[in-house]
């Protein structure tokens, strides 16, 4: 199977990638390799990357750069088409798009501030083919104070996309939400480390009609997520196992407790 990194190394320009993007990149685009497809990158520079892919996909891909920096149409001496123009600009994406149409791949390694970032994956969502992927590279600045970036906010990148996983679990009947653009769109979202994947599938994103059951096999039993312990437990607090059994799971003071029980998690993952 062909590596990535190799072509890395081997590019003609100079670029820079983090070591543990080329074993994602792998798991992600080999099925990609030898198809005609459109990849487009935000970020260029030098246009290392830009050659990294041509030899990576095939003849038979399209690579196409988007750079801030004027100095980079020059590439397109190197057979790449390169768009110069501002990635959190809503109406560079517009033009832009009206000129190529939809495309397969769109992967941000441009300034990774959160409104680049974020406007990038909303204003490319409706122009992503079927089976396609959104990759926002180097999200770890979505934790990031200095060198500009002023995060962790509400506003930053991932913040954003813990948003969109709200509209996909709209599709299952049980939240009775109706489906927006987002969830008739967005198939599923893989985070990495510094890197998020929004993988695109626009057929078959409805409604989830049924909740399926082997009816033969059907047994009825108790569902005791809900229900009062019904002893005092031989735990160190006796207090808090009579409160077990005299509050219901489902009341208010229950949930207080569970919030407790679950903040000592959090403290755990933010050391």
């Amino acid at each position: 199977m062909k590596n990535i990194k190799n072509f890395f190394k081997s590019s003609p320009k100079y670029s820079i990638k983090w070591s543990n993007y080329f074993d994602i990149y792998n798991n992600l685009f080999y099925k990609f390799i030898g198809k005609k497809i459109t990849l487009v990158e935000v970020g260029v520079g030098n246009g290392g990357s830009l050659h990294m892919w041509k030899k990576y996909f095939g003849i038979n891909a399209k690579i196409i750069g988007i750079e801030l920096n004027p100095t980079s149409k020059k590439l397109e001496k190197d057979g790449f088409k390169i768009f110069i123009g501002d990635q959190s600009n809503p109406i560079f994406w517009r033009k832009f798009y009206k000129k190529i149409g939809k495309i397969d791949i769109l992967i941000d390694d441009g300034g990774h501030t959160n409104l680049q970032q974020i406007t990038t994956l909303m204003e490319s969502i409706n122009h992503i083919n079927h089976g396609g992927m959104i990759i926002i590279e180097d999200t770890h600045t979505s934790f990031m104070r200095d060198k500009g970036f002023k995060n962790p906010s509400k506003y930053s990148f991932i913040n954003f996309s813990t948003s969109l996983i709200e509209n996909l679990h709209r599709r299952n009947p049980m939240l009775k939400k109706e489906l927006n653009s987002i969830s008739k769109k967005i198939h599923s979202i893989e985070y990495y480390d510094s890197i998020t994947v929004i993988n695109i599938a626009n057929k078959n994103l409805n409604k989830t009609n049924n909740l399926e059951n082997n009816t033969k096999l059907r047994n009825f039993f108790d569902d005791y997520r809900f229900k009062k312990e019904m002893k005092v437990s031989k735990d160190k607090n006796f207090f808090l196992s009579l409160f077990k059994i005299k509050i219901s799971k489902r009341s208010y003071l229950y949930r207080i407790y569970e919030n407790y029980k679950i903040k000592r998690y959090l403290k755990i993952i933010k050391k």
